[in-house]
């Protein structure tokens, strides 16, 4: 059986897409010698470019290929599928958050890709909560729909000496910490408020530290965290933003947490609170979309709209070093549910499903 995927996100590692085709695809060859894979690339870049080789090029190449599946590991199939195709969609974010519909041409690449996966032969969710929202908002049927969990990759696991990274980011010897994007949706600013009522551990030297990508921004959609530090009170030395942070920086960045807080409203799945589980930090996290699923019982969950909630969330976990203890075991336990093995061979297991 040959396998074609669209390799636009090959070559950007950085992004969810990119991370998902990179540990995908080599656990798919170890797993299943016995099917052939091609990765399809574009050689061009650009918004019409990119739409030309997802409904045109990337089709052409299938054929030429002769593949007998089209994997497209992101919400971008071909309206005319040259084979029979599988896709991945993450997220319903563009449909189902207002903020993140965009552009008139943005909305009608939505409604294109939309209609496009509604043609696919089977649609793989990363979550029953992304399931759910494809059933409900594209109308697909629940039975071509399936869902595959993702997993942590390997490198994040418990890590005793995190005194390089430490040195690298000067960071504090006590911080709590938050590792991702910045858009609207990721609530950044409920961690930030959350903070600046508990004056007695930042006095006690608890630092709050952002990593990811800052653009520097400040709007609705990309609020500053300096500037609502500000705002809320907070001193500036109990914020400390790193911006962009080394891949393998990062499990050690996770080891030296106090604790990992996320109070995004909506993810697909949710890698980071994983990642941190993995790696044995103890996590305060929403109870929002696909995140209770990914964390289970291993996690503090917290309405991400709820400001004292995520108070008194954070003084539980800072002041019971027992129950700090049991959430970090609870949480490595809960990692291990999940691996690329198993999403491989579930994944494989989608593709015969289709073929026959």
């Amino acid at each position: 059986m040959k396998i074609a995927f669209n390799g636009v996100f090959w070559n950007q590692p950085a992004t969810g897409s990119g991370q998902y085709l990179r540990a995908l695809l080599p656990t798919l060859e170890r797993r299943a010698p016995d099917i052939e894979v091609a990765v399809i690339a574009p050689k061009a870049g650009g918004n019409l470019a990119k739409l030309w080789f997802e409904q045109v090029a990337f089709a052409n190449a299938c054929r030429r290929e002769r593949a007998d599946i089209a994997h497209v590991p992101y919400w971008a199939s071909p309206f005319f599928p040259p084979t029979r195709t599988v896709v991945t969609i993450h997220d319903l974010i563009p449909l189902l958050l207002p903020a993140y519909r965009g552009s008139p041409l943005v909305r009608a690449y939505t409604r294109l890709v939309a209609a496009s996966a509604r043609r696919a032969d089977a649609v793989i969710a990363d979550s029953q909560c992304s399931a759910r929202d494809i059933v409900q908002h594209l109308g697909i049927d629940a039975a071509r729909v399936r869902v595959v969990y993702l997993a942590a990759d390997p490198r994040y696991r418990p890590i005793d000496d995190t005194a390089a990274v430490r040195r690298k980011y000067a960071l504090p010897d006590k911080y709590l910490l938050y590792l991702g994007g910045f858009d609207q949706r990721k609530n950044v600013r409920v961690m930030i408020e959350a903070l600046a009522r508990l004056a007695e551990f930042y006095a006690a030297g608890y630092r709050l530290v952002l990593a990811g990508v800052n653009l520097g921004a400040d709007s609705a959609f990309f609020p500053n965290p300096q500037r609502i530090a500000r705002e809320v009170g907070l001193p500036d030395n109990a914020l400390q933003c790193l911006g962009w942070i080394d891949e393998d920086d990062k499990p050690a960045l996770y080891a030296g947490a106090a604790a990992f807080l996320f109070p995004s409203s909506y993810e697909g799945f949710g890698l980071p609170p994983l990642e941190a589980m993995a790696c044995g930090a103890p996590v305060i996290c929403s109870n929002a979309s696909s995140l209770p699923e990914v964390v289970g019982d291993a996690a503090m969950l917290v309405d991400p709209r709820d400001v004292g909630a995520w108070a008194d969330a954070l003084r539980a976990v800072l002041t019971d070093a027992a129950r700090r203890v049991a959430m970090r075991e609870r949480g490595i336990a809960q990692s291990k549910k999940f691996s690329w093995d198993r999403a491989a061979d579930e994944t494989l297991g989608v593709y015969r499903l289709v073929a026959s």
